[in-house]
């Protein structure tokens, strides 16, 4: 998966335990982003349908959602990888403006992405392949770029992945099938085809964090319509068209169209992620999903993303000042009946509590092996002196 902001990494054993514990057989997630909550929904047997307005997104989850690994054809998928992969380089928008009027790739892989982004578009436009191939090469690209993870900025020094060589690698697909949607999550919530589920997931933007232009590299090379650029980040033009804002980036507008969108999902049991950096309060949260039903809370701890713990530099990468906080709240605010309710808050807190384990677990045997490579490093330094002073 892809590097983004707000990814739910830590909190997807939680999300599916609360799916399990519904017994979800249909599932929505809203804002799918890089697809993950999603995926792990699929993975455990749930019909997902996956929506976004990102293009980005929206071709991640044609290839993770909507396509059924056991439809597809794993020699032909392959033998097409290999075939991209040979394509010789070649500079194009990718290496102009991405490597040479900014450095968000080297401009040896900027040739590449190039090159296999036309030979995708030649050869598999149209065809079943063509949404996973274009998932390979973006995720390609997000391992060799040289940024803390938001495409606002590029580091001023090539970051170490950046000067590996671009790798596409055949996606891990999933067996069963599933919907990708492309559209306004406030415009299609309450749609009559759009449900129902058993289960939905909303992951929406909470405050003035654009992911339209936080990943506007991914939205063109997706797209591939080679657009007018502006400012020392390369971004769209149409970045600054009102049509790619928000209304949930719009601190008047965003408390309204959640409410909406809370309000509109045709589900029995709806999960609302949010955390502490909100424009909301959770107890507006909370009024909001007690339409619903019964209301539950659940909350994990959290790093902020790595360019917080960087800090902030003006566009010369000098270190102008520090952020206000490394760490945040992740919340899930659960509403439905309260049987349902009660059963998703007592899974997810189990799978919370069994996961900190685990990881409390495997950082402690690191860090024992770890010691236990010190003093062997250091026993055998010591041996290899006394037997040069013998």
């Amino acid at each position: 998966m892809i590097k983004y902001l707000g990814s739910k990494r830590r909190l997807i054993p939680a999300i599916a335990a609360m799916a399990r514990a519904v017994e979800t057989r249909r599932a929505l997630d809203l804002f799918t982003g890089t697809t993950r909550v999603a995926q792990a929904l699929k993975q455990d047997g749930a019909l997902v349908t996956a929506v976004d307005s990102a293009t980005y997104s929206h071709m991640l989850a044609r290839a993770y959602i909507a396509t059924d690994a056991a439809g597809t054809d794993a020699g032909e998928l392959a033998e097409a990888i290999g075939s991209l992969a040979a394509v010789a380089p070649r500079r194009g928008y990718v290496t102009e403006v991405f490597c040479e009027q900014s450095r968000y790739f080297h401009p040896e892989n900027g040739q590449r992405i190039d090159a296999i982004r036309d030979a995708i578009e030649d050869r598999h436009a149209g065809s079943p392949l063509y949404p996973v191939l274009l998932t390979s090469l973006l995720e390609a690209a997000d391992r060799v770029d040289s940024t803390t993870g938001l495409q606002m900025a590029y580091l001023k020094q090539w970051a170490p992945r950046a000067l590996k060589p671009l790798e596409l690698r055949v996606p891990v697909l999933l067996p069963g099938g599933g919907m990708a949607l492309l559209g306004d999550a406030l415009e299609l919530a309450g749609a009559q085809h759009l449900g129902p589920f058993d289960f939905a997931y909303l992951d929406p933007p909470y405050n003035q964090h654009r992911y339209f232009s936080n990943y506007h590299v991914w939205e063109t090379l997706v797209r591939w319509d080679a657009p007018a650029y502006y400012g020392i980040a390369c971004k769209r033009e149409d970045c600054r068209e009102p049509a790619s804002h928000s209304v949930f980036n719009r601190r008047a507008s965003m408390a309204t169209a959640l409410s909406s969108v809370i309000g509109a999902v045709a589900a029995e049991v709806v999960v609302v992620s949010y955390n502490d950096e909100a424009w909301l309060s959770l107890e507006e949260l909370v009024a909001m999903c007690a339409v619903r039903g019964d209301v539950g809370v659940l909350a994990f701890d959290s790093k902020r993303y790595v360019g917080a713990q960087i800090g902030i530099h003006n566009p010369r990468g000098v270190k102008v000042g520090s952020v206000s906080h490394l760490s945040n709240t992740e919340i899930m605010v659960v509403a439905g009946a309260a049987d349902l309710v009660e059963a998703a808050l007592a899974s997810a807190t189990a799978a919370a509590t069994a996961t900190a384990a685990a990881a409390t677990a495997a950082a402690a045997a690191t860090a024992a092996t770890a010691a236990t490579a010190t003093a062997a490093t250091a026993a055998a330094g010591r041996g290899t002196t006394g037997a040069s002073l013998r």
